[in-house]
């Protein structure tokens, strides 16, 4: 039986790859090896945070919410200062983005201020929009089609629980979001074992699942799609699940409440799973909804390690992004 509580022990092993200038719009930006960096880089960085302190020293940081948020808001902010950066919210929560000027003419300004971009955005052509025209590297803080910042820190998560990705499987159940999208992204790249469980018609964003498959040939990824939650969470090792109904799709609460209460995570569902298996959830959760208070409080749940880990994730990825110089070398946090 595999313990619920590895710790993460990264080996020695140098930050091999760095992408300065680079976005990250979707999890399909990564790479294998340059997602074994980051999570190496993330490892580190959640283990000797003074080491880091002035990665981003002189760094300005613009962030654009048109979405509500605590924990990506909060985590980026955190993430941003502890690496000794700068940052400007701007709450667009009362008017889009592109609203009073065009994407391309708010980039070039922006550019010309600020060394980075997180926007938390409707419609993901806004970060795509945002990447073409900046000159300065672009995050991905949720769009309605990716949540990629949430997935990497899950599956970092994981690894801190598990140890190899390669010998686990993930089963997602619930409705095919966005958090879903950049799981099977980051499952495929990982070389891991995915299941999803949604119900017809609310499965994956078709050409993410095809990207996913091609990705998944080259590292020998599992991906597996079904519509029954039992046969999903059967005796796998960890069980996530997320809101039946995401922001933008409040017109279709009612629809969702008659088809979704057969993927509630409850003790009976996550009993399928393995003995030692745990429940992710990116939160908010609708408490009795998705979840059950049983399973959210459990011993099983790692719901805010996750969410701690968002704040870990974030800056690496703000460190291989954007970042200058770290304290050198880089050494294993256990050397």
């Amino acid at each position: 039986m595999r313990s619920q509580t590895i710790a993460a022990e990264p080996a020695p092993h140098p930050i091999t790859t760095t992408f300065p200038g680079r976005d990250l719009v979707s999890i399909r930006d990564l790479s294998p090896l340059e997602l074994e960096s980051l999570f190496h880089l993330a490892s580190l960085i959640k283990t000797r945070p003074e080491e880091f302190r002035a990665a981003l020293a002189g760094k300005h940081i613009a962030m654009f919410f048109e979405k509500p948020s605590l924990r990506t808001r909060i985590t980026f902010e955190a993430a941003i200062c502890g690496l000794g950066g700068s940052v400007s919210f701007i709450d667009q929560r009362h008017e889009r983005l592109d609203a009073r000027e065009t994407l391309n003419d708010i980039a070039h300004n922006l550019e010309r201020w600020v060394g980075g971009i997180v926007l938390r955005t409707f419609a993901h052509e806004t970060v795509e929009g945002m990447a073409e025209h900046a000159c300065v590297p672009v995050i991905n803080a949720l769009s309605e089609v990716e949540h990629p910042c949430q997935a990497l820190a899950d599956y970092f998560t994981l690894q801190e629980k598990f140890g190899d990705l390669r010998k686990i499987t993930l089963a997602y159940v619930g409705d095919g979001n966005n958090v879903m999208h950049s799981l099977l992204l980051t499952a495929a790249l990982l070389g891991s074992k995915i299941r999803l469980g949604t119900p017809k018609g609310y499965g994956a964003n078709p050409q993410i699942l095809a990207d996913a498959r091609e990705i998944a040939k080259q590292t020998g990824a599992v991906i597996e799609l079904m519509s029954d939650p039992r046969k999903a969470v059967r005796g796998v090792d960890a069980v996530y699940t997320d809101a039946w109904t995401s922001m933008g799709h409040e017109h279709e609460t009612d629809e969702r409440a008659r088809i979704f209460p057969p993927y509630q995570v409850n003790n009976e569902l996550i009993a399928v799973a393995a003995p030692h298996a745990v429940f992710m959830h990116c939160l908010p959760a609708h408490r009795n909804e998705e979840v059950t208070d049983a399973v959210i409080d459990s011993v099983r749940s790692i719901v805010f390690d996750q969410a701690e880990n968002r704040m870990h994730v974030q800056k690496a990825i703000l460190t291989m992004l954007i970042g200058g110089k770290t304290r050198q070398p880089l050494r294993s946090a256990h050397a």
